[in-house]
This record gives structure tokens, sequence and C-alpha cells, in this order.
């Protein structure tokens, strides 16, 4: 062989390595990705390209297939597409289910690959995305005792510290290992017609003998509404992916860092006299919170958590001069406020989440107490109430509590009163009674408005004014009362205190292990 001249045997095998590398980027059977085309589907490897930046997918594990010799030539890729790649030029971890490749079943090499991204992820420091779309458990690689020999290999497989932020995208049927993911990421989007449950309505209706319908057992108003398991669900995966890149952007890429600070765009202050057109005084009027925390975040930052759950409470995170802020906020459009079960999971939640990204907090409070009967305390609402004080007890990133109106009974404590928040802030129509004064003379006094008229309201007055904003901040309990239009300003202010210093918002993380569900 002379000098520069490549040897002969290379090019058969390298025509080797393209023919292996093309057949693995073809995913699985043909049939299957022109189906899914017609029905405006994305496949694995087009999601990736969506979710990602423009040629930055770094892809490992293109030559995996599965470790059963008869089953290799048709494993591309072993039905899962992993790698790194960049989302607004910040680096993310990336896997994605290929269902047209053995429903992206669960098996021992694609669990290799699997634990090989979300490690590299948790070590480097990068978000981990999970496009979820998978069958459950491969058969018959589970069956048997050399099935069960193979699970459990990995015993932290499971084990959730927040290192990094896991957000899931449910894309399509979604059980076995897509459904443990979801439930144990920080944000999880789903497509509307997309399911997540343990297994399948064809396995479930076997095993319970009656006929299930898929979208009973996990479609989108069952998480979305009932359990909660699910953030936000959208009308096709175009809109999941967009939205999975738009809640990365609110988050930092590791629990050592703090979320990044954006620029403030032009007219994001808004107009200080909207809030007041926003908010009525009087107790008795409800009003849209949303549109409260719009005039006072940097404007169209909103992004919510869980709207058509726990619907009592508000929970998102904005932005507030371009920093990250996690709101939680009662929403008096909802039962008047008062904090059912649901919303005490969805507050404890978005506590963990806060706190292991370091988030700083803002409670924005308007609440009558905790929705008290027999349906709450049949769902444990006791339990639920000290689930989020125990949470609320090791949260270590600054909390700021603004009240609006009414802050009765122990919900005062759930929402960051007291020594549970840095800075107790108040607007002057801040009521901080036990109870609505109304109900506290009939309490106390065993009076009611029809026994004595004029005694009733002079009671109800005494009262009001020993709840009033100005007893509290005269207690030091709270330490400014201040005009609702300067909020916005004292806010921005406020934070920039709280999150300056060499640590800035970053906090000790007693909730990194914090259980995944609520």
């Amino acid at each position: 062989m002379s000098a520069g001249t490549p040897d002969a045997g290379i090019e058969a095998i390298l025509d080797e390595l393209s023919a292996r590398s093309g057949r693995a980027l073809s995913m699985g059977n043909p049939k299957r990705l022109s189906q899914r085309r017609e029905q405006g589907l994305l496949n694995a490897r087009e999601r990736i390209d969506a979710l990602l930046d423009q040629g930055s997918f770094f892809e490992v594990g293109l030559h995996a297939t599965s470790h059963r010799p008869e089953m290799r030539d048709r494993t591309p890729a072993d039905g899962k597409i992993s790698g790194f790649g960049t989302i607004d030029g910040r680096p993310v971890a990336v896997v994605s289910n290929d269902f047209t490749t053995l429903g992206a079943s669960s098996s021992v090499i694609n669990g290799k690959k699997i634990k090989y991204v979300k490690e590299t992820a948790a070590r480097r420091g990068m978000p981990l995305v999970m496009l979820g779309e998978s069958s459950g458990a491969r058969m018959p690689d589970r069956m048997g005792a050399a099935g069960r020999a193979i699970l459990g290999q990995d015993p932290n497989e499971f084990r959730r510290r927040r290192e990094m932020p896991l957000i899931s995208a449910q894309l399509g049927d979604c059980y076995g290992s897509s459904t443990w993911y979801g439930c144990m990421s920080d944000f999880v989007v789903m497509r509307k017609g997309a399911t997540m449950a343990v297994a399948s309505s064809r396995v479930t209706s076997v095993a319970i003998n009656q006929a299930v319908d898929a979208e009973e057992l996990g479609g989108w108003k069952l998480h979305t509404e009932t359990t909660g398991l699910v953030d936000v669900a959208v009308d096709d995966d175009a809109a999941a992916l967009a939205t999975v890149r738009k809640v990365l952007s609110y988050l930092p890429q590791s629990a050592a860092q703090e979320p990044p600070r954006l620029a403030v765009p032009e007219g994001a202050h808004g107009d200080p006299e909207e809030l007041l057109r926003h908010f009525p005084t009087a107790s008795t009027k409800v009003y849209d919170t949303r549109k409260v925390l719009g005039a006072l975040v940097d404007r169209d930052s909103l992004f919510e958590f869980k709207p058509r759950f726990g619907r009592s409470i508000v929970t998102g995170l904005s932005r507030l001069g371009g920093r990250s802020v996690g709101v939680i906020a009662n929403n008096p459009m909802v039962r008047g406020g008062a904090i059912d079960v649901d919303a005490m999971r969805k507050a404890t939640s978005f506590l963990v989440l806060c706190d292991s990204f370091n988030i700083p907090i803002l409670f924005l409070v308007d609440q009558p107490g905790f929705l008290i009967g027999l349906e709450g305390e049949r769902r444990w609402a006791p339990g639920r109430i000290i689930n989020w004080m125990n949470a609320l007890a090791q949260v270590t990133v600054p909390r700021i509590a603004l009240t609006l109106r009414k802050n009765y009974g122990q919900a005062y404590l759930n929402m960051g009163g007291g020594r549970h928040s840095e800075l107790q802030a108040a607007w002057p129509t801040a009521d901080f009674g036990f109870m609505d004064p109304r109900v506290g003379v009939n309490v106390l006094h065993g009076l009611k408005r029809d026994d004595d008229p004029e005694r009733f309201e002079q009671l109800v007055q005494e009262i009001a004014q020993d709840s009033s904003a100005y007893s509290l901040a005269g207690l030091f309990e709270a330490q400014a009362v201040i005009d609702p239009r300067e909020t916005r300003a004292f806010l921005l202010n406020a934070f920039e205190v709280l999150c300056g210093g060499p640590k800035g918002s970053i906090g000790e993380h007693h909730l990194a292990n914090w259980p995944t569900s609520y």
C-alpha cells in the first residue's frame, strides 16, 4: 500500500457502517411511519428535530439493538433514540421513544441507554427531556425467571433527587416506562388523544374482565382534572414540544445554578392603575387572580401549572424584571378561594419544584381558609395540610407573602405567613382575622345579625379592626403596607434584596428527594 492510498479493505468496512447507520436511522416499520404521517403525528426523530436547536443533536446508541439474537434486525436503536443537544443554546439530554419499533417497549439495552443519558445529564448539569410513547415492557424478554432477573439491576432507576430538571411530553400511548418517568417529572405536557396509565386498556380490560375506554383509563382530562399528574394538555405534537422549550426557559440547567435571567422586554411593566381595575375591595366580590398577576409580573410571562386541577389555587412560573419567580396565588373565582385537597397537593408539588431549582416564591394571598367537610376529611385533608407545612418548613429559597384581602385560619401559615416567608407585605385592604368577622361574631358572642343588627355590626367592626394590615404591621409581623399601584416596584426591589449575595437564590435543596406525587 503506497503512502496516501487508503487500505483497499476500508471501503467495505465503511460501506457496512453506512448501511447499518442508515438502517438504524430509518427506524421501524415503513408502513407504520407512513400511517403516522397521515395522522399528523411526528415520528421519534422528527420530534427531536422539532425540540432541539437545528443541527444540534448528538446521538448516542444509534447502533444499539435487542440483546436477543433473533430480534437484532428488528430493533433499530432498540426503539429509543437518545442523545444530547441544545435548546436556545443551552445543553439538554433527550430520549425519544420510537413507537414504530416494537412499540418502543422497554428492554435491557434501551434501559442502559436511558441510564447513560440520565446519569450524564445529572453529572454534567443539564435538563433531561423524555418524549414519551411506549407500549410497556417487552415480551417475551420479561417473562419467566430470566425476565425477573433483568429487572431491578439499577437500584437508582426510580430514585428522584432532582439534581437537574426532568420534563416529560406524553405524545401517544404511554404505558410502563413512559408513565413512570411522567410520574417522576417536574413538568408533564400531554397531547390530547394520548394516554398515560400503568397498562393499556386492552391489558387492563383482560385483567379486570370488563371493557375499558383508553381515554377514561388515562386520557388528558383524567390527568389534568382528577389526578393532577399532567400539568398542561395541548392539541398536537408541535404544541407539546414548544411547551417543553418554554418551561425550560424558566428553569436552571441544574440544582447547582440559578435560572437564567432574561432581558426585560419593552413594555413589560404595564400600567400600575390596571391593578385597581381588576381588584374589588369588598371581600364578598370575586375577581380573576390571573389578571392581578398579569399586572404585576413581566407582561405575558405567567406560565401556569395545572390550571385545570386544584383550581382554587393558581401556581405558575413567571418573570419579575427578567428573574424567574414561582407564584402561588389564591383564586377567589373558585370556591371563593377556599383551599381544597387538590389545591393542597398542587401547592406542595410546586414548592418542591421551586426549592429544588432555586426559584424564589411569591405567595399572593386572598383565602378564607381550608374547604372543610366530609369529602375533604375522607381524602385526608389534615395530612395534606401538614404535608404542605412540612414542605414549606424545608423551603430555603427566598419567599415573599403579599396579602391582598382575606388571610384566615391555619391557611395563613400554609400561604407563607409568620416566619414561613422572609418578607411579609400587605395591601391596606388585608384582613388577618382567624375567620370572617361576621362568622367570628357568631362564634365568639353567639349573636346573629337578625338578633341585634346594630350590636352585630359594632362587634364586626371591632373584630375587623384588630385584624387589619396596620395591626399586623404595628407588631412588625408584616414588614410593609403598600399601595397596590406600587406593588410591582416593591416586589422588584424586595426580590433584588432577598436574591442578592454570593449564593443568589440557590437554596439548600432539602426537598430534592421529596416523593414524586402528593
